[in-house]
């Protein structure tokens, strides 16, 4: 005798069934409408609309327009009332060609129509982005990738509740952008990713809102360096700036600032020795002032690409406790004379050590003698006479971890006996040789 089983989920109600229902692909929550009558519309009120390169896999040209159609009374469904997340990828975009042409712009319409909370587009074959998405009232968070076309803001752009905003693989300029930056009131993350900076003077980044910033401009185009990046983020936690060197930098209120992740690149001037003594003196003073704008920061990950000497002195970093450093060891070394509560350093160097070390046998950095507790190092054997230097002088030194290129097991463990004899003032502490 058949037992029969009851169906508890469809008791549920329709507000938490939709909810259910966003967690799925939308090829699995149209499916459910076969389940029962209850179940049968309940697909075209979810919150979470998501269209990607997986829908298409499979369709053929005689389905694509069904396909098509299938989203357009999707996303216009009279019982639609609201829309949580709409996300497009480039998947879709693929299928523009002369037989067929998706609506996307106007799906994206009919999403805002719905007060959607956050909208994420790849637009690679879609052209420019919508310019009603900076008009969007509902909007708290929007991601745009593009390909490397010019991103067009509108002179009406009003973004009051947008809390996030990412953009990747755009041409920025900088009228447009502070424009766009001024108008979102509570804007909390800011991101650019492998984006270009062209035809401006100067990038204006002011926002007492701003908690995340990043700019990667490391991207490959049309963009240019020559501009001055300026940065007023009074409560902002953390930042990551990805760059070559540009003309000036004015970092203002970074009180709040807890986390850094800079990688700077200097330019190669080897073919013009005049135009390289003097933008060279340019880069050294500009890498210098943008290290002085952080000050603050509690944990700091530096990474220098090219020969920038820190010529101008740095300020005293009261409040960094974690250093991660890739560069010369020219900079490590201001870095130690001015980190004096610094806890934990990772090191590595872009070049050979050699007489910089000597100048620290004259005064050993107070954090050497008060707080270092960890140094992880990545060194050649060449080098031993600066884990030397760290063994006899961080008087608080808890863990040794040094990685060494090419060697062996036998190697490793020959090395670290050898290391073990340097050990004078650090008898506490614990030798890793990797």
């Amino acid at each position: 005798m058949a037992m029969c089983v009851e169906d508890r989920i469809s008791s549920f109600p329709d507000c938490i069934l939709c909810h259910i229902l966003s967690f799925l692909p939308i090829k699995e929550a149209v499916r459910t409408s076969i389940i029962s009558t209850k179940w049968r519309c309940l697909f075209s009120s979810i919150s979470t609309i998501e269209f990607d390169h997986c829908l298409l896999s499979g369709l053929t040209d005689r389905n694509v327009d069904s396909f098509k159609n299938f989203v357009d009374r999707l996303l216009k469904f009279p019982d639609q009332v609201s829309l949580d997340c709409f996300r497009l990828s480039d998947g879709i975009s693929s299928w523009n060609d002369e037989d067929h042409d998706f609506d996307v712009s106007g799906w994206i319409c009919a999403a805002l129509c719905h007060g959607v909370k956050e909208i994420d587009l790849q637009l690679d074959n879609l052209g420019d982005a919508p310019p009603v998405l900076f008009t969007c009232h509902s909007l708290v968070k929007l991601t745009l990738e593009g390909k490397g076309s010019k991103l067009e803001v509108p002179p009406d752009v009003c973004l009051g509740n947008l809390k996030t905003l990412w953009l990747e693989h755009w041409v920025l300029f900088g009228d447009s952008i502070n424009r766009l930056i001024s108008n979102c009131h509570v804007l909390e993350d800011l991101a650019f990713t492998d984006c270009c900076i062209a035809n401006t003077s100067e990038l204006t980044i002011q926002s007492p809102s701003l908690k995340e910033l990043v700019l990667d401009f490391f991207s490959e185009g049309v963009g240019d360096f020559n501009y001055v990046l300026v940065i007023n983020a009074p409560n902002l936690v953390y930042f990551r700036y990805y760059s070559k060197i540009v003309d000036g930098y004015t970092l203002s209120n970074m009180n709040s600032l807890e986390n850094a992740d800079i990688h700077i690149d200097a330019f190669d001037f080897e073919d013009d020795e005049t135009t390289a003594t003097r933008l060279f003196s340019d880069d050294e003073i500009n890498a210098t002032r943008l290290i002085q704008g952080i000050c603050n920061v509690r944990s700091l990950t530096l990474v220098i690409d090219g020969v920038i000497p820190p010529t101008v002195p740095f300020p005293i970093f009261h409040n960094l406790v974690e250093f991660n450093f890739y560069g010369r060891e020219i900079w490590l070394v201001e870095f130690l004379y001015c980190a004096p509560n610094l806890k934990t350093l990772k090191f590595s160097f872009s070049d050979v050590a050699r007489t910089r070390w000597k100048t620290l046998l004259m005064k050993v950095p107070s954090c050497l003698s008060f707080h270092l507790k960890e140094i992880e190092m990545l060194i050649s054997c060449s080098d031993r006479h600066i884990i030397s230097y760290f063994l006899n002088n961080a008087m608080v030194l808890e863990k040794l971890i040094i990685r060494v290129r090419g060697l062996t097991a036998a190697q490793r463990v020959k090395a670290r006996n050898q290391l073990l004899q340097l050990l004078k003032n650090s008898k506490k502490c614990q030798i890793v040789v990797l």
